[in-house]
């Protein structure tokens, strides 16, 4: 789409006694040039700005005259830092509105049809406002352009850890010194049991930044799971060098991390380059948790053998996957039945956790009578199913997989339809009982009436 062509006229006769000489101002651009060099606003962002505000001030300091202008602009020079009002109309081919358009047969033929006609108005007395209003311009700037540079730096840290002071505590919530911006560490996001003096260095986790009426506000945690993934990640070379995978993070923060990793790399042990030589890796990372004890598993495409793994470090026999009620049941030895359960059931909740399935734990012993409680169940319910087949054929009802499935239900259902079949049955032959003797009557009725006759006829002649 091409350009439009501005035209501008100085307003003569009456109208141009109202108006100040345009006025360089030097220290203007001077100014706008160092903010550009200092902030990093670029010179044409702040002219603009500068002359929006111009705009608002001219149609609140000279209401008649804006509202006779219809459409004031103002332009500041790029050069030399001089300013003019405009009222600004449109070039149209026939004039509906004054005050904004002009005809084309008004301008000649220097512009077309939709370039704009500007005509200077600028009042005498528009020097000084214009100069107030360039500092609250140029401030409201800075002030703007530090809040957004603030928010795009932590922005682009979102998901990482950074280091800052921890300042002071409000309503239990610890705001900490970032240099550039003060952050929230609240409550929900702190580790029960862990603390630090103001004054002392943190390092956290960026959860999320906002922007605020009075900046951007950015909240941390050390609670969060992927503060234990990014430690990973800068502890463990090979993790950072994405040679050693992490998959999965489950955390009970401040008390236990289960962390599964996995690599391609045939000559890496993943969980060996966790661990470092006698554990120096991770009990680093342990050690930034304020002691959190971390564990270290091997991920595994076969989810019974990730269950068996998320378990450790109690020793797993098997595992079974229900896969419909996305279920695992885990076999231990007797003497492993409580480590793997852990304290408060900690240790299964984290597998649980980690791997996305709920897990139930067994015995040995208490595996077997599981499976023999099974195996009479899976007993009764074929001859659940016999009997409803059974029931069924009797009374023609047509079975369905789903309708086996609810056994003692449905084979109480089928049993009262069948009783009721049965007394509809009754009923059927009960009426046809009574029937035939109601027809036996009406037919020894019938003969006796005949008998009476045939004796009435003989005995006639005889009269």
């Amino acid at each position: 789409m091409p350009a439009r062509k501005t035209q501008k006229k100085t307003a003569g006769g009456d109208g141009s006694s109202a108006m100040a000489p345009a006025t360089p101002n030097p220290e203007l651009i001077a100014a706008l040039r160092e903010v550009e060099r200092e902030r990093q606003i670029s010179f044409e962002t702040l002219i603009e700005a500068l002359e929006a505000a111009l705009v608002s001030a001219y149609k609140r300091n000279f209401v008649r005259e804006a509202d006779a202008a219809g459409n004031a602009v103002v332009v500041v020079d790029r050069e030399n830092g001089s300013y003019r009002v405009y009222a600004r109309r449109a070039v149209v081919e026939e004039v509906t509105d004054p005050t904004l358009e002009i005809a084309k047969s008004e301008v000649g033929d220097a512009l077309k049809v939709g370039d704009n006609y500007d005509v200077e108005i600028t009042p005498k007395e528009f020097g000084r406002i214009a100069a107030q209003t360039a500092k609250q311009v140029i401030v409201q700037r800075i002030r703007e352009a530090e809040r957004d540079m603030v928010f795009d730096e932590f922005n682009e840290k979102l998901d990482r850890l950074i280091t800052g002071t921890v300042l002071r505590y409000e309503q239990r919530n610890m705001f900490i010194d970032l240099d550039r911006a003060e952050a929230i560490l609240p409550l929900p996001e702190q580790v029960p049991r862990e603390t630090f003096r103001i004054g002392g260095r943190i390092r956290v986790y960026v959860m999320d930044v906002r922007k605020t009426n009075k900046g951007p506000q950015v909240i941390l945690s050390r609670s969060h799971a992927n503060l234990v993934r990014r430690l990973f990640e800068q502890e463990i070379p090979e993790v950072d060098q994405d040679l050693v995978e992490i998959k999965d993070v489950a955390r009970e923060a401040g008390s236990r991390s289960k962390v599964s990793v996995y690599t391609e790399e045939e000559d890496i042990d993943a969980v060996g380059a966790c661990l470092g030589p006698r554990s120096s890796r991770v009990n680093n990372i342990s050690e930034e948790l304020h002691g959190e004890k971390i564990d270290v598993i091997q991920w595994a495409a076969d989810q019974a053998a990730y269950v068996g793994n998320a378990l450790q470090p109690a020793k797993v026999l098997s595992v079974h996957l229900n896969e419909r009620e996305h279920l695992a049941e885990a076999v231990v030895p007797e003497h492993q039945l409580s480590l793997a359960i852990g304290k408060e059931g900690q240790n299964v909740r984290l597998a649980a956790k980690l791997c996305g399935w709920r897990i139930d734990i067994h015995s040995e012993e208490q595996w077997k009578e599981v499976v023999a409680q099974r195996v009479e169940e899976e007993k009764e319910h074929e001859e659940a199913a016999a009997m409803a087949e059974i029931v069924a054929e009797q009374t023609g009802v047509a079975l369905t997989p789903e309708m086996l499935a609810e056994d003692e239900d449905l084979i109480r259902r089928l049993q009262e339809l069948q009783r009721s079949a049965g007394a509809q049955e009754g009923e059927s032959d009960e009426g046809e009982s009574i029937g035939q003797q109601a027809e036996e009557a009406t037919g020894a009725q019938e003969a006796d009436e005949r008998e009476l006759s045939d004796s009435g006829a003989r005995t006639e002649p005889q009269g």
